[in-house]
């Protein structure tokens, strides 16, 4: 997986018995740890039908970035520390977006008094 070109990562997790309010709160704080390894967008998802399924992801500029933070320091630590509360494996899938819309914001529109 070293190398390639942009991309965005899912990483599914399945929090264990009564961990999934502390689980939420768990991996909100790993996710934006992604920005330093050169992520530029994450996203936590938390399933409404099962609320101990969640999905991360994040898009990198390259699969070797996203490895760096997966096997970086700071994910790494926060493995050992929640490893029991998700359940393993957790396999991760590197995808290609292949399209993308979005709302925006509305132009604002800026009128001149009248005289």
């Amino acid at each position: 997986m070293a190398g390639g070109g942009p991309g965005v990562v899912h990483i599914p997790w399945y929090a264990t018995l009564f961990r999934g309010d502390g689980f939420e709160a768990a991996v909100a704080e790993i996710a934006p740890i992604a920005l330093r390894y050169r992520a530029t967008e994450y996203e936590v998802y938390r399933a409404r039908d099962d609320t101990y399924k969640f999905l991360q992801s994040a898009t990198f500029p390259s699969a070797l970035d996203f490895e760096r933070y997966w096997y970086g320091e700071e994910f790494s630590q926060w493995r050992s520390d929640y490893s029991s509360w998700y359940q393993v494996p957790v396999l991760y899938t590197w995808m290609d977006r292949l399209v993308q819309g979005r709302v925006g914001p509305e132009a604002e529109v800026v009128r001149s008094p009248v005289e």
